[in-house]
Parts: structure tokens; sequence; C-alpha cells
């Protein structure tokens, strides 16, 4: 590692043994970077400085009017913010900062400001309530946060029950002492943190699938490596381009998706809070958008959507989060013309390191490792298993896994053999002589039930075929005869009925569809399913459910 810019030193300090690393890969020239590096700087400063200044970078509505903003004016709001956390707050490079607002231009303005200041970032969903905030304030020892004033309630609660969170300031909000008022006297100028390209600059906490967040340490120039692959590779995005989504900036999918991708390439980006379905296809015909991120369940429902809309400036669609269903690929394809490219990526990897472009997609697949990551599908004792063999997912590249204290590291990163220093997802996948990847299911979700191991969300896809079903997840749940039972949990679309007849119908359908042995033999109809802030079905909640 490289002499750091921190002088608190607690994010380094708490990194893995380096023993338990995992083994970094930047044989592209685009992935070669300097020791001395500040990302903030890179997709901002540099930015302005190379022409793009007065070229729109965010677009919004503000009380229901179109809000513009410029690669200069959100350099200089930055700017103005980071001379508040450093000569107001008295913030020290090092020092953790919680960040707290749905997608919004000043959310990504305290981003930036939190980087160029040398501190680290740690966003945080809207929807967390106190209980969880306190639990990420404590893990990665946060003693100051920026927050959106609408979330002052769980805030405040939180706070109080943090000693160490000292100074809490809330913008969107033009009150006395609030950012807005502090940053107002503030000049645009900001002298950039000279940070390593591997000090630590943002700590990101997994979205909670499991009811055990961990937070993830990612440096500067991990920032920059998920720019420069995923969306160099599959998206090819220029700066005409204009990017909206639905995964809040919190959420190392949007992230990138909604603020870093665009502003690499000099595009811009549409930020809103609240999407449905419908106002994300509203988004993309009002603002002409012509990529799009969001969640299998988005394009599912928007697939029936799409008619009412003039979608002419749409070009491409991301689909990541959760594994997207051959089916759901088919009839957003059938409804708009457009291919779906899907993705896998982590908290721990950052971004997306499997996927394809629109041309080279296969049916069934995530894709194949994208340049400069390299993944196998490995068993139980770490061999490569045949073509057609389900195993776990392994994969390095540029980015990887370093949980901040957490003992998990040794599961999630190879520490030693012939595989040592690659990251297992979690994933079971298999892979065919192409080098395609075909998920099947996390690899504590396969079910096995009188022998078979099934994966839940095959039959899902099977289920999602069917004309009466909205949304369903499946699950292993105990059976004293068969050791597991394939439970379906159903959301029936308008006008059906989940009565006895729907249970037998779609459990024919399966058998129809799928090998006979995974249909449901248990189906249970429900309002909705449990997900996420970022539209990941939360399948241990099912299972939980009985």
């Amino acid at each position: 590692m490289t002499y750091t810019a921190h002088v608190d030193t607690f994010a380094r300090d708490n990194l893995p043994p380096e023993s338990q690393w995992p083994e970094l890969i930047f044989e592209l020239p685009e992935l070669q970077y300097p020791k001395r590096l500040n990302c903030a700087a890179v997709l901002l400063d540099k930015m302005v400085a190379g022409g793009h200044g007065e070229r729109t970078v965010i677009h919004t509505l503000i009380d229901g009017k179109a809000y513009s903003c410029t690669y200069r004016q959100l350099l200089h709001r930055a700017n103005r913010i980071a001379r508040v956390l450093t000569e107001d707050m008295g913030l020290k490079p090092g020092n953790r900062v919680l960040l707290r607002a749905p997608n919004n231009p000043m959310m990504a303005a305290c981003w930036f400001a939190v980087i160029k200041s040398g501190l680290v970032a740690v966003a945080t969903m809207p929807l967390l309530r106190a209980t969880e905030l306190r639990q990420i304030i404590d893990k990665a020892k946060i003693g100051a946060a920026l927050c959106d004033l609408r979330l002052r309630e769980e805030m405040e609660l939180a706070q109080a029950g943090c000693p160490g969170m000292k100074q809490v300031l809330y913008f969107n909000d033009d009150g006395p002492g609030s950012l807005e008022q502090k940053l107002s006297a503030k000049p645009p100028t900001f002298a950039n943190v000279n940070t390593a390209a591997d000090d630590v600059c943002l700590i990101a906490f997994t979205s909670g699938t499991t009811g055990q967040p961990k937070g993830t340490a990612h440096f500067h120039r991990d920032v920059l490596a998920m720019c420069d692959s995923f969306p160099r590779s599959c998206l090819n995005p220029t700066q005409n381009d204009i990017f909206c989504g639905t995964p809040p900036l919190a959420f190392t999918f949007g992230l990138g998706g909604l603020l870093c991708f665009p502003m690499r390439f000099g595009a811009s980006t549409v930020l809103m809070e609240r999407l449905t379905p419908d106002s994300l296809l509203a988004t993309i015909e009002d603002f002409k958008a012509t990529i799009c991120f969001t969640a299998p369940t988005f394009y599912r429902q928007m697939a029936s959507l799409v008619r009412n809309h003039k979608l002419k400036s749409l070009k491409k669609c991301v689909s990541a989060g959760e594994a997207l269903p051959d089916a759901t690929r088919q009839l957003f394809r059938q409804a708009s013309g457009i291919e779906i490219i899907d993705g896998i990526g982590t908290t721990e990897m950052i971004h997306i390191f499997i996927s394809h472009t629109p041309e080279r997609v296969r049916r069934g697949a995530t894709g194949y490792a994208i340049p400069g990551y390299q993944a196998r599908v490995i068993d139980d004792v770490g061999r490569p298993c045949a073509p057609g063999v389900v195993g776990r997912l392994a994969v390095k590249g540029p980015t990887g896994c370093r949980y901040l204290a957490d003992e998990r590291q040794k599961a999630y990163v190879i520490c030693a053999g012939e595989m040592r220093g690659w990251n297992l997802t979690g994933d079971a996948y298999k892979m065919d002589a192409d080098g395609y990847f075909y998920y099947q299911a996390r690899t504590d979700d396969m079910i096995i039930s009188a022998g078979y191991n099934i994966a839940g969300p095959e039959v899902e896809s099977a289920l999602l075929q069917h004309p009466a079903v909205a949304e369903c997840g499946v699950v292993g749940v105990p059976d004293a005869e068969r050791g597991q039972l394939v439970k379906a949990c159903v959301v029936l679309k308008s006008g059906y009925s989940g009565n006895a007849p729907m249970v037998k119908e779609l459990q024919d359908f399966v058998k129809k569809t799928i090998a006979l042995y995974k249909y449901p033999r248990s189906v249970q109809f429900v309002a909705s399913l449990p997900r996420t802030e970022t539209g990941k079905l939360q399948r241990f909640r099912l299972r939980q459910a009985g």
C-alpha cells in the first residue's frame, strides 16, 4: 500500500490482513492508475478543466419543474460543501461521514465534497430506520453526517443512541444552521486532498438480503475501475447519453450507473427521488434518456406500460441487483424492442463483472466475464467444474472484497490453495463451453428436496411465464419426508383469484415447463413480496414465514 493521506487511519487499520485480500488484476491499459489519485477530482474537476464545465450533468424535477445543473455548478457546490466539512466541522482526512438522502443533486454534491476532502463516504439507504443506522454508525465509527431534512426523524433517533455521532448538518433546508446557509458564505474553490489511489474513499454496506449487512471498503482507484470496465465494454457511452434509473446512490449499482458512469464519459444523468414503473417511463420520455438502470421487477412491470409512452430516445437498458428471469427479458423486448443488458455485480466487487453487449446476448445467460475480470465455476474443493455443471462462482479483477473488521472476509475471499485470492460471490452458476454464465441460485438458496438440487430462480422463471403471475418468490421450507419442499409465494395479477384451482393450474404449468420434480408442492398467494430498498427479493423472509 502507498503512503496514506489519511490523518484518521481507522478505515485502513480495520481492513482485513493482507493475507486475506483478493488478488487484483490491472492488465488492461485503461485500468492503469497513478499511485496518487482522488477519484472525485478525476470525475468532476478534470471534466470541468477538460471543457465540460458548461455541459449539463444532472437533470431532475423540483416541485414539478425541470431543473438542471452543469458540471461547473456541481463543482462549485461540492467545493463549498468541502469547505464546510473541513473548515466549519473540522473534519480530517480519513474521518467517516454518513450521507443520507434520496437521489437528488444535493446528495451528489455532498458525495463529491466528502471524497474531495479525503474523507470516507458512508452512504445509506433512505428507508433505513434508526436501529439499522446505529449498527452502521457503530461499525464504521462515524462522527459526522450530512442528511436530507426530510430524513431528520430517524437521523435524530440514531444520533441519540450513538455518542460518537457529534455533528449532523441537514440540507435541502434554507433555515438557520442548515448546510445551505453555511455553504452560501464559502468561495467556490477547494484544494483537493492528495489521496493515495489505495486510500479508502467509501464504505458500502450490503443491502441486507440476508439480514446481516457488512461494510465493504473501496479505494479511490476502485471507483474509477468500475467506470473503466462495465460501461466501457458493454455500454460504450458518449457525452450525449442521458442516464436514468431507480437504484439509490447509496447502492453501488446506483452510484455507478447514475452518477460515476455518466460523469466518466462527460454525459448527464437524471436523478429522481421516487419512481414507479410508470413514472420511470415518463422520466425517460420527458428527459429523452438513452440509458436506463433498474431491477428486473421494474422491467417486468414496465413491459405492459411501454405502449403509453414515447421512448424513441431509449437505446440501452441495464438490469442488475438480482437475477433477470428470461421470461422478463422476452416480455420487455417484445414490448419495447430493446434487449436488456443483464449483469451480476456485488457490493463487495463494487459493480458489474459479468455481463454482455446487446449483440452478444445468449438466452438464459447472465453473460460472460467482462474485459478486466476473470470468472470460474468451481466445486467445493476449488476445482473448475466441467461445462454445464453447477458450482460456486469465483471472480477476480481490478476490484475485490475487503470487509471492514469482519470475520466473514475469510468466507468471501479464498485464502489458500491454487484459487487463493479469488472472490466467492455466494452465487451458484454453471458455465457453457463458450464462457457464458447461467445463474442458478444463491449458494445458500439451493433447495435440496428428496435428493434433488433445485434452483429457486429457475422455478420462478417458469411461474413468471404464466399469464396470471405478476411476481413470485420460490424457497425451500423444512419437510420431514423430503428434507425440503419447494414453496412458491405468488403475487397474482388483477382479475385472478388465489384459490385451489389456481394452485393446481400453476403446479401443472410448471410441470410442463421444467422438470417434473421441480414443481412447487406448496403455493401461497400473497399481496406483495419482501424486498430490499434496491429491489432484491429477501428470500430469507419468505423462509422465516414458513
